[in-house]
Parts: structure tokens; sequence; C-alpha cells
């Protein structure tokens, strides 16, 4: 077994860990259900509680976000990007034009592609400037798709050399995850969750926004039946279970946790440590608007996340969020 993958168990044991002995106080908290939605407005939390917010739109960003690269703009060097939900993309401190719409834009590992939901609702990659677009798969007509995440595997893990997108697809029925090799004309097959012998069965609907960490780290998710984030593991003997109560969840490549909760009647960032005992911290006390969507730097010591005026960031250990930039979209760090 190689060091990596022994590492990559322990963030997960953590993890899981952690939620056991560290969180209880704060399970009771109403989760909201603003899931997928845009955060476009600083409409307190009865928005953001409606059911109907939860399911997957035509993007994260929404149609009605303001072309990348506003005024305020303090991204460049940072790794920063913001997704707009139009052709340009907020990158380096510059708006780069992709030559198509780009929602829910998610990077490689390495930072050298790009995963992203079109125009026409279909599963994207690309290189970071949009160059060499290759089409992965078509959304079935009637199914709405969102939300990709990057799982890459090494020759000396189960699965063999490979690399993979997960995302959600909602067909008005059920919210479900499902995994496709990230190459041309490939087919998506739904990810089996929680399949271990030894513990109960999860749900396999109301399942989305999956997360992954790094080269073939633990994947996070959502589900909106319930309110609560879940783990997802191919390497761990347990191959799934809850984690916290929350939506939109995050996790940096050593196991640290964000994700979204109503507090106080508002969407909050809440980060949740690696090491044994330690709580949940809000990171957003005292919010006066809706906070959602939030991503971990790959160096894990800050957090991006979107506001209804543009995006901000805050170190996960907790205190003043900066607003680095006014252009309102989907966070994410390039590798």
């Amino acid at each position: 077994m190689s060091e990596r993958i022994r590492l990559r168990r322990s963030a997960a044991a953590l993890l899981v860990a952690a939620v056991t002995t560290g969180s209880a106080l704060l399970l009771t908290a109403c989760d909201p259900e603003g899931g997928d939605s845009p955060a476009t407005t600083a409409a307190p939390s009865k928005a953001a509680d409606s059911p109907a917010a939860d399911a997957p739109s035509a993007g994260a960003e929404g149609s009605s976000a303001p072309t990348a690269g506003g005024k305020l703009n303090k991204t460049a060097g940072t790794r920063l990007t913001v997704s707009t939900g139009t052709n340009t993309v907020l990158m380096d401190g510059k708006a780069v034009d992709f030559g198509t719409v780009v929602r829910d834009l998610a990077w490689s590992p390495d930072g050298k592609h790009a995963a992203f939901v079109d125009g026409n609702g279909n599963l994207e990659i690309s290189d970071p400037d949009g160059g060499h677009k290759t089409v992965v798969a078509k959304a079935p007509s009637g199914t709405t798709w969102s939300h990709p995440t990057w799982q890459v595997y090494g020759p000396d893990e189960p699965h063999g050399a490979g690399t993979f997108l997960l995302f959600t697809a909602d067909d008005k029925k059920a919210l479900r995850l499902l995994s496709v090799e990230a190459k041309a004309n490939a087919k998506p097959e739904p990810l089996r969750v929680g399949d271990s012998e030894d513990q109960k069965t999860l749900p396999d609907t109301g399942n989305l926004w999956p997360n992954s960490a790094g080269q073939a780290g633990m994947t996070v998710y959502a589900n909106k039946n319930d309110n609560q984030v879940y783990y997802h593991d191919v390497l761990s003997r347990t191959n799934g279970g809850v984690l916290t109560k929350g939506s939109q969840p995050a996790i940096a490549d050593d196991g640290e946790l964000v994700f979204v909760r109503s507090s106080n009647g508002h969407s909050h960032i809440f980060a949740m440590a690696k090491e044994q005992g330690s709580k949940e911290v809000d990171l957003t006390p005292d919010a006066n608007a809706d906070y959602t969507q939030p991503v971990i730097s790959h160096d894990g010591k800050n957090v991006a996340f979107r506001g209804p005026d543009g995006i901000y960031t805050v170190s996960v250990k907790g205190g003043k969020a900066e607003k680095v930039t006014d252009t309102v979209g989907l966070p994410a760090y390039r590798g």
C-alpha cells in the first residue's frame, strides 16, 4: 500500500472522528435549501430555504450573472477563478473568453484542464483558455447536468489509471450522482455510494454537489432530502457515510471540509477541521446576507465563497472575510 493512500485513509478517518466528537452542538441548525440556486440578491433565508431552490438550475452561476471583470479585482496571483454562466471566466485577474457558455467550472488537480457544463447543457472539458474543447457526454432531453468535479486515479490504485468526472443529474424525478471518463463521447454511469457490506444502505437519490480532493481523494456531496453532507471514498473500507448537517460541501487534500448551513436567518459558511475533537467553525458569524458555494484553496489556508455582491475569502481558521472581486459567480481554485 502506498504512503499516499495511507495518508488519504487517515484523513478520512480523522474527518469522520471529528464529526462524532466535536460537532454535535451545531447539528440542530436548519440547513439551507439553496443548494444549487444562485445567490444573486441579499434576500433573507426564506428564499434560500425554498425546496425548489435546491434543484440544479441551468448552472450554479445563473444566466443573469454579469460578465467577468468588475471594478474590484484582487484575484491576480491567487489561483482563484470565477465562472459567471457566460462565455467569460475571471482568471488570474483577467476575463478569459472560452468561446462558449461556461457553467459550474471545475479544475483538474494539476490545473491543466477545465470541466464545465456548456450552453447546451452538455459536459465539456478544455484547456485553461477554452482551447481544445471536447464534449465528454451530451445530456439526455429533459435532464439537467450540473457541478462536475474531477477524480484522477494513478496506476497503483484499485481502479487503475484513469481520469473521471463526477456530476449531478436531475431528470425531474430524482437527483443522482453520475461518473464518466473524461474523454470524448464517454458513457456516464450511476455512482454507487455506500455499497460496503458492513454498513447500512445510503440514499442513492437526492444527491448533488459532489466535490473531490486532489488525486483520487475522498469525495463529499450533499443530499437534498435529508440536508446532510456525505462522503464517498472507494479507497477506504467504509465506502460512505454522513459527515454533518449542511449543503454545498467542498473538501481539501488534507481532509478539511467546508459547507453551507442556515444560521440566524442567513446561509453561513462553516468549516470542520480534520483533527480529532475539533469543532465546526462558523466562518461568517456576522453574515447579514446569504453566503454560499465555498471552496478551499489548494494549500488549505483560505476559503473563497459567493456573496450577493461578489466573491469573498477568509482564513479556514476564521477571521474577517475580505471581498476580492465584485464579479458574481461560482468560485474555484485552479491547481
